[in-house]
């Protein structure tokens, strides 16, 4: 065919002609393979767990074969987009701020929550059995964020304290840890008497003892992003295939169980201009990692 152009929507369109399918068996091995980034939100036997079905669903209804690179922080995730080992990637709403910064990452998906809206929490969680009661009794405490890098666990809960007057002087101690996980862990086991971590992490952990103690206004949902160089038959492959969710469709339903919360309600399209009050907070954080920080 003399046109590529024309070639790669044939192809994408003949791929999409049929009802989307879920698979769990291995992708034909003459499908080119894309690399897709995900933050570590969590420990990586849940990450694999939580993200592998979504790849399954991606090389099922798709021309290519997705893999799932996992990598060991949120400064690391960013650098693969950068560099191309992952030209695709799940990340934060500040990772994804730093990607464009530096290279012009561009999202393109979002995922809608519950309600069918593209937006999520961050929730700052204390054990059910504390002391603490309000945002002011932080005060002396001993406090874990998430990552420096972290939208919900480190930039959001840090401008909340601050609007309620807690600056990061006045606890006993804080500190940053590698997950979500891993800060709702240790304020059930007393390592820290608060912490503040996503909706989806919240939620999960609250029938083990956590109690909520402030939800804060909602941020933008975590974007799949592509770099600038990402072919255009990629991106539409995407489009096509993620937009095609429906979580009240049977066809689906089951299937997305097995799915990470945050995306197991659908997708909707995303734009730079989305996430504008992440550039704006990211930019003026004078206090752990803003932009530019790496």
């Amino acid at each position: 065919m003399k046109n590529p152009v024309i070639f790669s929507i044939i192809l994408v369109t003949l791929f999409f002609t049929t009802t989307p399918v879920f698979t769990r068996t291995p992708a034909a091995t003459d499908k080119p393979v894309v690399y897709f980034g995900v933050i570590p939100r969590y420990n990586p036997i849940i990450m694999y767990r939580s993200y592998q079905p979504m790849m399954d669903y991606l090389t099922a209804n798709t021309p290519y074969r997705f893999e799932l690179k996992l990598s060991r922080n949120y400064h690391q995730a960013v650098q693969y987009v950068l560099d191309g080992t992952t030209p695709v990637a799940s990340l934060g709403d500040v990772t994804f701020a730093e990607a464009h910064a530096k290279i012009g990452a561009i999202p393109i998906l979002k995922p809608l929550n519950a309600d069918g809206s593209p937006y999520y929490h961050s929730i700052i969680i204390v054990r059910e059995d504390s002391s603490v009661q309000h945002l002011a009794d932080l005060k002396g405490a001993r406090f874990a964020f998430g990552d420096y890098h972290s939208t919900s666990g480190k930039l959001i809960p840090h401008h909340h304290l601050q609007r309620a007057g807690i600056e990061l002087d006045d606890f006993d101690s804080y500190e940053h840890m590698e997950s979500h996980d891993a800060v709702a862990k240790a304020v059930l086991k007393g390592t820290a008497d608060a912490g503040a971590v996503k909706d989806v992490v919240a939620i999960r952990y609250r029938e083990h003892g956590l109690r909520f103690l402030s939800i804060s206004d909602p941020i933008p949902a975590v974007p799949i992003v592509v770099r600038k160089d990402v072919p255009e038959d990629l991106i539409a492959a995407l489009k096509m295939a993620l937009l095609a969710i429906d979580p009240d469709d049977p066809r689906f339903g089951q299937e997305l169980i097995m799915w990470d919360p945050e995306f197991a309600h659908g997708f909707t399209t995303a734009e730079t201009d989305d996430y504008q009050l992440i550039f704006d907070l990211a930019r003026n954080n004078m206090v752990g990692c803003g932009l530019g920080c790496h």
